[in-house]
């Protein structure tokens, strides 16, 4: 299984876009990101009419979260776009997005968390994204940053991190696929469905109750989205909640038992998710995972 397509890599004294595509946001958010990629990447960065516009919860109305995605999709001169930050709003307007001109001119599209909606929809289209800090997040973790940049400049970089006594130990290898659980969940049967088939797929999370980390894992499961992995990455699951009524499993238990009759390699605490260290996967690059008893290594293509 090969690798997506990939949009040419960053170089200094491109242009790049910053949008809102899901929560609204205040300017003075992103002014550190805005000058870091500026000052230290050397690329002129375009700041969308989404990242100052309000519409209740969201970056403006659909509408004009929509305009600002395709205008700079369409733009020839935007070589990548960054959404400012998540939140919700994503799966409104995806449908409505025409990629004919992206697929003859492919951009880097960057995001996490509600952005997982178009990483899916991009790789329905067999092209790469990058899972990544969104401008808003730059300030947490500066190594993380960096890793951002290395894979838009087209730097070869793999991960090695120390290995969790839970993991299941074996090697796989395939595209990587993946992102926010919930948002996973939600598209299955829509035209930004994963496919998982043979592939490493990597989850993360934030602020859900042990129950509905559950019945998200079942939903996974029934729509076979977990049988034919090549390999299960397991990032943060960050401020998990729980009912009054203890639920009895810990979210660590949850995902073991219902990937207990699998064979491939599962890897815990990756640092892919919503704390300050956020690690950059290249959605839709053929990877490999390395599980063993001293340390866990993930390498790309």
């Amino acid at each position: 299984m090969n690798s997506l397509i990939s949009p040419p890599f960053l170089k200094k004294g491109d242009k790049v876009a910053i949008i809102a595509l899901a929560s609204k946001l205040n300017l003075e958010d992103i002014k550190s990101a805005i000058n870091l990629m500026q000052e230290n990447w050397g690329v002129e960065v375009v700041i969308g009419e989404s990242v100052s516009a309000s519409y209740f919860n969201f970056a403006g109305t659909d509408e004009v979260r929509l305009r600002d995605f395709q205008q700079q999709l369409d733009n020839l001169e935007i070589k990548a776009v960054f959404s400012a930050r998540g939140g919700y709003g994503s799966s409104r307007i995806i449908d409505a997005v025409d990629f004919t001109k992206f697929k003859n001119n492919p951009k880097w599209i960057i995001g996490f968390s509600d952005i997982t909606a178009v990483h899916g929809q991009l790789q329905a289209l067999d092209f790469q994204s990058l899972h990544a800090p969104m401008p808003k997040t730059f300030i947490r973790d500066y190594d993380s940053v960096q890793k951002l940049k290395a894979f838009l400049f087209g730097e070869k970089i793999n991960y090695t991190i120390p290995s969790n006594p839970i993991n299941k130990k074996g090697k796989g290898a395939g595209q990587i696929v993946g992102g926010n659980l919930c948002i996973l969940t939600h598209l299955i049967g829509s035209k930004s469905e994963v496919n998982t088939d043979g592939k490493i797929l990597f989850i993360e999370d934030i602020s859900e109750y042990l129950y509905n980390i559950d019945r998200m894992m079942i939903q996974l499961k029934r729509a076979g989205k977990l049988k034919n992995l090549a390999g299960l990455i397991v990032g943060d699951f960050s401020d998990i909640k729980e009912n009054e009524e203890p639920f009895g499993k810990t979210f660590y238990e949850i995902i073991a038992e219902h990937t207990a009759e699998y064979n491939y390699p599962i890897c815990y605490d990756f640092p892919v998710g919503h704390e300050a260290i956020n690690w950059t996967i290249p959605c839709g690059r053929f990877a490999s995972m390395s599980v063993g008893n001293e340390e866990v290594r993930l390498g790309f293509e």
